[in-house]
């Protein structure tokens, strides 16, 4: 079976949105109207609608941090995950957790980082150097 992942939420304004999710984070744009628009986010639907987006606390622990939660989050390999970061950093990001190696040497290591979108959406990438490792235990 193949599918994909469909998420919408809110964000406060789609010109802002387009030159994070299109422009920063090199998302491909899909349809749209005066009101919402739609992106291919690394293989899966995101659709932007105009409004007030969802509370989110820093409830969820990663090591020593609090980070949002909810938050949608994507997995990557690694080479595309550090060109990410590359361009988040020279963006300016405002990361919640600067990228970073986790669970070194480990069953399940991984890169992450958390930013958030111009609307205060919280956003995790993750990086794997092989995504077989994704559930290892």
């Amino acid at each position: 079976m193949r599918s994909l992942f469909h998420l919408a939420y809110h964000v406060h304004d789609l010109d802002a949105a387009r030159a994070f999710y299109g422009g920063v984070l090199g998302c491909r744009e899909g349809r749209s109207t005066a009101t919402w628009v739609d992106y291919d986010f690394f293989g899966h639907q995101l659709s932007l609608h105009l409004g007030t987006p969802f509370a989110t606390s820093d409830t969820g622990r990663v090591g020593d941090h609090l980070v949002p939660m909810p938050h949608l989050g994507v997995v990557l390999e690694l080479a595309d995950w550090r060109a990410l970061a590359e361009r988040l950093v020279a963006a300016g990001a405002d990361f919640v957790l600067p990228p970073q190696v986790r669970f070194e040497g480990r069953p399940g290591e991984q890169w992450t980082m958390f930013f958030r979108d111009p609307s205060g959406n919280p956003i995790e990438v993750k990086g794997f150097a092989s995504l077989d490792a994704v559930y290892a235990t």
